[in-house]
This record gives structure tokens, C-alpha cells and sequence, in this order.
């Protein structure tokens, strides 16, 4: 039995997966495509040989030490969010589950099969193409002996960033499945109303090998939005009263009575703005300011353009700052730790965090799912490795 359960990283990032399975965890191996990426990873992990930066259509079965009681996919999401193209899994990037899959089956073949399998994506992956990519990927775990099922978790359950997202998990036909792990259909809040339709629609050879997972919600969240707030940034510097007074020219007389609102709130109260080009009463294209006050930031994104980049505004009375969401923030955002090391330019640490999975989902599931199932996993090793030595 191993002394603990291992796993493989695939587009790992900055290891963020590998920070929620924590040091229960042992890391066979890791993989991006970034070489920044990789830099960063090597920093907060260690110069170890597990790391393999390099497009994964180049990996090698031998690259991969051992066997996996996990492999976690975090697969690029551009092709399949609605804010993409609409590619799908023919897209260039988020196309990228089929080069990982195909390790998946060469792993099989040499015996090797990951006792859990893991995808973690945008929840568009679920109507993408009408639904036909999930039901691909559904298909592709029937297919390849895994029993499986998804949950949409919504990272804002455990931080204050609103951040739902896809997880995709299968375990080995020959895994043994505690029956508490399973619950008998859809249970809220994690099998969505979105979630129960991609179900319906997919095929009943997909259907018969589902499982609705059944996790639970965890405690209450205590903080707040501007409780992960800095106040003296070294990654930002905060606007001048005329940026301020241009941002709040930007917003929609909605918006200025949220701003109004808040002014009146009798606390400090923070909201996350994002800039979006919307169309005007005349049909004219205009760039608008909308911000949110509920204590819980926008879902950061990759900083494709300024657009993207998370503005803060902290509002005090008639007392009004702004500034770009800084490089530390964004990290608390996804629960990772104050001592996790961050690139030096604020593009790419935004870009680092903006893609990647939020650390304490991944300790939810490790917990209440895949720690559970490596136990069983053992077990069954165990027995083998005790019917082998009868033998003898």
C-alpha cells in the first residue's frame, strides 16, 4: 500500500491542483505547455524532475513514472467558454483532451489506467455544440472502462470570487465505489439545473455508466470580498481622482445608483468592475463600467486585453478609490497561500491565476471524493498482493 496516493498534474500552471491535494498527495508528474508557467511552477514546487514543460501531443508514456491513483486534467477552456469562438473540442487548445485521453488509453494498455481520471473546464463545456462536446466527453470515459459523473462547483462556496466551473470525474470500472460516495439522482447544489440537462441529452451507453457523485457543501464562508483586499499593492498603484471620475463616467445610470447605494451602506464596501462594450439606446457601441457590490469579485480571466483585467472600486461615504485588482489579490481569490510565489510582471501572474483552478475546490474533492476512493483503490491492491503471495 502506498504510504500516499499519487497523482499526475496535466496543464498544470502554476500547480494549483497540486496546492489543493496538498502534502497527502505525492506528485509523479506535472506538465504545461507555458514555459512562464513552468518557471513559476518549478519555484513554488522544486526543481524535480516530474515537471515536463512541452506541448502534451510530445509526452510519452515512459515520461510517467509508476502507476496514478489520479490524473487531473485542467484542459484549456478558450474553445468551449461563451466567450470563445464556439471551437469546441475541434478547437486548437481546448482540442487538447484528445492528446490527453490518448495517454489515458496508452496507460490502459500497459496496465497502467489512472484509478481516477479528472477534468476540470468552464461550465459552457456542458452546452458546447448543442451539448455534443460533453456528451464526447462522456462518451470517451464509457468508452474507455470508467464509471464517471460531474459536479459544477462554484469557487465562491469557498472564496469570494464568483467562479463556477465543470468537473468531469471517473474512476476505474474495477474500483470499488463506496456506496455513501453515490447518491441515488441530482442533488443541488452541485448538480445544477444545467448540469441535469447535458444529462438528459446524453445517450443511454453514456447513461449507464453515470454516477451522481455525491459530495458535500461545505461550512458557511466567512470572509468577504474586501477582506483580501491590499491596501499598499506593490504589483498596481491605485487611480487618480480623474481616472476615478472617468471610470464612474463609463457606468450606466444602473450602475451609478449601485455606487449611490453604497456610498449609503454605513461600511467600506468594495465592488469588482469590468469594462464590457455594450450597445446604447441609439444602436451605437459604447464601453461601459459594471460593477457588482455583494462581497464577491467577477471571475478573474486571462488578461487578453485591458477589458478583462478586474478593476476595484472601495467605497467609503463620499470617499470613492479604484485601481486594477492586484497581483496578490487575485492569488488570495484562489486560495492560494501568502508565501505562493507569483511572477514578477503583473500580466503574467494575472494570467497565472486568471487560469487556474481554485485551490480549495480541489481540497474538497480530494477529501470528500478521491481520497476515499484511493483508500478502496489500496484495498484491492492489497488483496491482490495477498492472493499473489499465497500462491507462492
Amino acid at each position: 500500500m502506498n504510504e500516499r496516493p499519487r497523482f499526475y498534474e496535466f496543464f498544470a500552471g502554476g500547480g494549483m491542483a497540486r496546492a489543493g491535494l496538498g502534502p497527502h498527495w505525492e506528485c509523479a508528474f506535472a506538465n504545461d505547455f507555458d514555459a512562464r508557467k513552468g518557471l513559476i511552477y518549478q519555484a513554488n514546487w522544486g526543481a524535480c524532475g516530474a515537471l515536463k514543460v512541452g506541448d502534451i501531443r510530445s509526452i510519452e508514456t515512459s515520461d510517467l513514472p509508476g502507476t496514478a491513483d489520479l490524473a487531473w486534467a485542467s484542459f484549456p477552456c478558450q474553445d468551449l467558454s461563451l466567450a470563445g469562438v464556439g471551437a469546441g473540442l475541434s478547437g486548437e487548445r481546448s482540442g487538447t483532451f484528445y492528446p490527453f485521453w490518448d495517454i489515458v488509453r496508452r496507460l490502459k494498455s500497459e496496465g497502467r489506467a489512472p484509478s481516477i481520471v479528472a477534468l476540470e473546464n468552464v461550465t459552457g463545456t456542458l452546452t458546447s455544440h448543442g451539448g455534443a462536446d460533453f456528451e464526447a466527453i462522456c462518451a470517451t470515459f464509457a468508452e474507455s472502462g470508467y464509471r464517471f459523473g460531474a459536479l459544477v462547483i462554484d469557487a465562491s462556496l469557498f472564496v469570494p470570487q464568483s467562479r463556477p466551473r465543470l468537473f468531469v470525474i471517473g474512476v476505474r470500472a474495477d474500483v470499488v465505489v463506496n456506496a455513501a460516495l453515490v447518491a441515488p439522482g441530482p442533488i443541488e447544489p452541485f448538480h445544477t439545473r444545467g448540469l441535469r440537462a447535458a444529462f438528459d441529452r446524453l445517450s443511454e451507453a453514456a447513461k449507464s455508466s453515470w454516477i451522481w457523485w455525491n459530495v458535500p457543501t461545505p461550512p458557511r464562508r466567512n470572509d468577504v470580498f474586501a477582506d483580501l483586499l491590499e491596501e499598499h499593492p506593490k504589483s498596481v498603484r491605485w487611480h487618480s481622482a480623474s481616472e476615478t471620475k472617468q471610470l464612474l463616467a463609463k457606468m450606466s445610470p444602473i450602475n451609478l445608483a449601485k455606487v449611490e447605494a453604497a456610498k449609503r451602506a454605513g461600511r467600506v464596501m468594495v465592488g469588482g468592475v469590468y469594462k464590457r462594450t455594450r450597445i446604447d439606446r441609439d444602436g451605437t457601441k459604447v464601453q461601459r463600467a459594471e460593477i457588482r457590490f455583494d462581497d464577491v469579485a467577477g471571475c478573474l480571466r486571462t488578461p487578453a486585453g485591458g477589458s478583462s483585467r478586474q478593476v476595484i472600486m472601495v467605497i467609503d461615504g463620499d470617499e470613492i478609490r479604484s485601481r486594477l485588482i492586484s497581483a496578490r489579490e487575485t492569488a488570495r481569490l484562489m486560495g492560494l497561500s501568502e508565501d505562493y510565489i507569483l511572477p514578477v510582471n503583473y500580466n503574467d501572474a494575472y494570467h497565472l491565476t486568471g487560469d487556474g483552478v481554485a485551490v480549495p475546490v480541489v481540497r474538497h474533492l480530494a477529501h470528500h471524493l478521491f481520497e476515499l476512493l484511493a483508500q478502496m483503490q489500496d484495498r484491492v491492491e492489497d488483496a491482490d498482493d495477498l492472493r499473489l503471495s499465497a500462491q507462492f
